[in-house]
């Protein structure tokens, strides 16, 4: 298979006719090889126009796949980042987005809360020297590294934790989709003096990530 033209197909058919325009998204599209994240028998899936998974459930652990080209350069755009923001990805799985990030921002920490992916995330990530990856739980974050300019969710949630929040710069930006199936929206929380505004961008249905459900209230 030829990956490099699947790439080209992949950025000409999945990502420019959904309306990204962003020259520098569809550059980091364009640059990074995607079939280096995904597991090797899933290789020739890499390009398809759909989730790929990259870690099988297991005892009760759901899942994790990586995302849809459309949704995932949608979302990018969305974040709007430049070579100047310090960002962090919280979800970074094999280290797809993070090497995409890598590419648009100054700097990226990478969060992980399984360690078996972030062992592969590191692998994979190597050449990337503007990457560092912490292994911690999702919803925590890397306060160390705090505050960011943007933080990048990599699957959908139900709520967005203060703990998160918190770790935004003044003027800062959450990007991420709330929600799961087809009620699930794009959305940015952008942080001003302390207090969290919330806008609302367009339907986004995509993989959710664990750790972030509602706390279920006891009703009597």
């Amino acid at each position: 298979m030829n990956f490099e033209s699947a790439r080209v197909n992949m950025v000409d058919n999945q990502i420019r006719t959904t309306d990204v325009t962003s020259h520098s998204v569809q550059e980091a599209f364009l640059a990074v090889p995607r079939e280096r994240f995904v597991p090797e028998k899933f290789k020739a899936l890499a390009y398809v126009d759909s989730d790929v998974e990259i870690c099988p459930p297991d005892d009760g652990r759901p899942a994790r796949f990586l995302m849809q080209a459309s949704p995932l350069a949608k979302l990018l755009q969305l974040a709007a980042i430049s070579k100047d923001d310090v960002v962090m990805e919280i979800g970074c799985g094999t280290g797809y987005v993070s090497a995409l990030l890598s590419h648009l921002a100054g700097s990226v920490v990478a969060v992980e809360a399984d360690e078996a992916l972030a062992a592969e995330a590191r692998t994979r990530l190597a050449d990337y020297a503007n990457v560092s990856l912490v292994v911690a739980p999702l919803d925590q974050g890397a306060s160390s590294g705090a505050p960011y300019d943007v933080i990048f969710v990599s699957g959908s949630v139900e709520e967005i934790p203060a703990s998160l929040l918190s770790q935004l710069r003044d003027g800062g930006r959450l990007v991420t989709v709330q929600g799961y199936g087809g009620s699930a929206r794009a959305k940015v929380f952008v942080s001003e003096r302390g207090a969290v505004s919330e806008n609302v961008f367009f339907n986004a249905s995509i993989k959710p990530l664990p750790g972030f459900a509602k706390a279920r209230e006891f009703v009597f």
